[in-house]
């Protein structure tokens, strides 16, 4: 019997964020039909672009018992960049490698910092933060505080033109890379090391795992993908915004831990941080929808994602009983 209650509260775990996704949805829809709109539905994907990019990278960083609290800021930074770059006479494919090129920069650096430094992961992707955030505002004009203006046409193709089923080319990247990084995490060499580190680090570096280098390259892949989020979220606005990414951090973190992966690591889903990540879309989309003035908007969602993380750490305790 005591067995059949902890299968129970563990598969109410395992679908917990599944189920929070579907209450929200039902919740706005039954108060705005606009919410469940084809046009709705596509604009909360597409807008969802960035956070689901940067949650893959950032989950297996999290597993692996670290963090990284300047994606924000990268996605900033990588947006500003593009723009610049197009605005000088770049092309779309050379401005996209080097932003690309500036985003597993920005990821080797964290991982210089925390694997080489030996500064402690908050503190140090702190600092790169404000770093990223203290660039991207000083490349942008004081004045109009966006990068924009004299932009090629066809900025808006990635993450705006139809490429199937009514969503862009963008969206579907991110798809891509969901596919890659869930087979990554389960079926290859990378995830099952990313784990061990994050389960017990002294063992993993006693069984022969390079934790440095592992851990290096989480930092430079959450990089890379924050650049894509950001040339994305660029694309869709048709400017670089410095204030793009801003708070992105912290949506982030509580859609991994919606999604049940260990603050302290060891444990942890891309696919479940995925969901948690459409459910941070739905609640900010569905009260736009819902014309919540703005300064409700942050309470509202506020209130709504820490009592839903709270919720999912009883069960969690409930399960490990």
């Amino acid at each position: 019997m005591e067995m059949q209650g902890k299968f129970t509260w563990t598969t109410f775990k395992n679908i917990f964020v599944f189920l929070v996704l579907a209450l929200i949805v039902i919740g706005f829809s039954s108060v705005s039909m606009n919410f469940l709109s084809s046009a709705n539905i596509i604009h909360i994907l597409r807008m969802s672009v960035p956070i689901l990019l940067v949650s893959c990278g950032a989950t297996l960083i999290m597993v692996a018992a670290q963090i990284d609290l300047s994606v924000g800021s990268m996605v900033s930074l990588s947006g500003v960049i593009y723009c610049i770059l197009l605005k000088n006479g770049f092309g779309f494919f050379a401005a996209t490698l080097l932003t690309l090129g500036l985003g597993i920069f920005m990821g080797y650096i964290n991982g210089l910092l925390v694997m080489k430094l030996r500064i402690v992961p908050v503190i140090a992707t702190l600092v790169t933060l404000y770093l990223f955030r203290g660039i991207a505002w000083t490349l942008t004009p004081r004045r109009v505080g966006l990068i924009k203006g004299n932009m090629p046409e066809g900025i808006n193709d990635f993450a705006r033109a139809p490429v199937a089923l009514g969503l862009p080319a963008a969206f579907w990247v991110a798809v891509a890379v969901i596919v890659i990084m869930v087979i990554v995490q389960k079926k290859t060499v990378l995830g099952k090391y990313t784990a061990a580190i994050g389960g017990n680090m002294t063992a993993a570096e006693l069984s022969g795992i390079n934790v440095v280098w592992i851990i290096w390259i989480l930092y430079m892949i959450t990089g890379f993908l924050a650049s894509i989020g950001g040339i994305a979220r660029a694309s869709y606005l048709s400017m670089g915004d410095p204030m793009t990414g801003n708070m992105m951090e912290l949506e982030v973190i509580i859609a991994i831990l919606l999604g049940g992966t260990r603050f302290y690591g060891g444990e942890g889903s891309v696919l479940k941080t995925i969901v948690g990540a459409l459910i941070i879309m739905c609640v900010t989309i569905g009260m736009t929808v819902l014309w919540i003035p703005p300064y409700w908007q942050s309470f509202a969602k506020g209130i709504v994602l820490v009592g839903t993380v709270a919720v999912y750490t009883l069960i969690t305790q409930k399960v490990e009983e």
